[in-house]
């Protein structure tokens, strides 16, 4: 039988309220640069019949089954195969150069975590792959039998926040000098065995950090969204919106980076005025990073790690 993933859209109602103001009652554009399965797009696309949706994502089975649930929509729904700083060669190729609305939904979506033979999950043994777009790209098996145990050390350390990657990684290298790795059951074997028992009575799943760090590492993920960011501030408009949920603090820093240098007044520090030309870009929506309250946490445990951030375009580029 084969298996159906679930996916439950994360803080869909404070999503749809952040972009009410410039979606309601007249014709927009909304890019939902991760897609996923389709929740929150859907919903978006539901409560507001003049919306046009472009969905991005660089997983194939995932727009596959997007176009599916979102066929109802009809034309006013547009799905593009591309990762999603992607965004402004997907805008070009549909005739766009500005929108009303960017939402991303990023890390592994539900799709990528419910169907055992993707890798991502290391609650059960499955092929260690990890690609987002399967048709492309090393796997997740690539990166531990062919990495140095320094490179390894590095993307441990860098993309899991690892304290052990060093340890871990020396483990890798002498396991697979034995024999290469092929499924997540044996990764995550070596992980119990290199990491301390004090910390894994504490620290969480002895995998959980090694598994994001391979996952980050496979898919390029922090090096696209540095591009993807800029890139989908760029696209909106005056007054358009842009929505980002990010689900580790990798991710966070950047997004945060990212609004925070645009919502800030350039003018010189001591002029008593605010100079025009040095006005903000942007106005932040959202003060911080946003949380699931403990009900969506109960009812979605994918939600219990989320961060949402906002803005708003106030003037042009210049």
């Amino acid at each position: 039988m084969t298996e159906q993933p679930r996916h439950e859209p994360v803080l869909l109602e404070r999503i749809i309220e952040l972009f009410a103001p410039v979606l309601a009652d007249r014709p927009a554009v909304l890019v939902d640069a991760t897609l996923g399965l389709g929740g929150h797009s859907d919903a978006l696309l539901s409560a507001h019949p003049e919306l046009v949706l472009v969905g991005l994502d660089r997983d194939p089975n995932a727009l596959a089954r997007s176009r599916e649930r979102l066929a109802r929509h009809g034309d006013r729904v547009h799905l593009v195969h591309t990762v999603y700083d992607g965004l402004p060669e997907a805008l070009s190729g549909l005739g766009l150069s500005r929108v009303d609305a960017v939402l991303f939904d990023l890390g592994v979506s539900s799709m990528q975590l419910d169907v055992a033979d993707r890798g991502f999950a290391y609650a059960r043994d499955s092929p260690l792959d990890m690609r987002m777009d399967q048709t492309t790209g090393q796997t997740a098996a690539d990166v531990l039998n062919t990495y140095t145990a320094g490179d390894l050390t590095r993307v441990l350390r860098d993309y899991g926040e690892e304290r052990f990657a060093s340890r871990i990684a020396k483990a890798v290298v002498a396991e697979r000098d034995r024999e290469p790795f092929t499924t997540s059951a044996r990764l995550v074997e070596l992980l119990y065995a290199a990491v301390p028992a004090a910390t894994r009575r504490t620290g969480g799943h002895p995998a959980k950090r090694t598994f994001q760090a391979l996952r980050i590492e496979v898919n390029a993920e922090l090096d696209v969204l540095r591009r993807a960011i800029p890139a989908a501030l760029s696209a909106l408009r005056v007054g358009g919106r842009i929505v980002v949920e990010s689900y580790q603090s990798l991710e966070d820093r950047i997004v945060k980076r990212c609004l925070t240098d645009l919502a800030k007044s350039t003018t010189p520090p001591g002029l008593p005025v605010e100079l025009p030309e040095h006005r903000p870009y942007f106005r932040l929506l959202t003060r911080g990073a946003e949380v699931a309250d403990e009900r969506e946490v109960a009812a979605n445990a994918r939600a219990q790690s989320v961060r949402l951030r906002a803005a708003e375009r106030i003037r042009e580029a210049t």
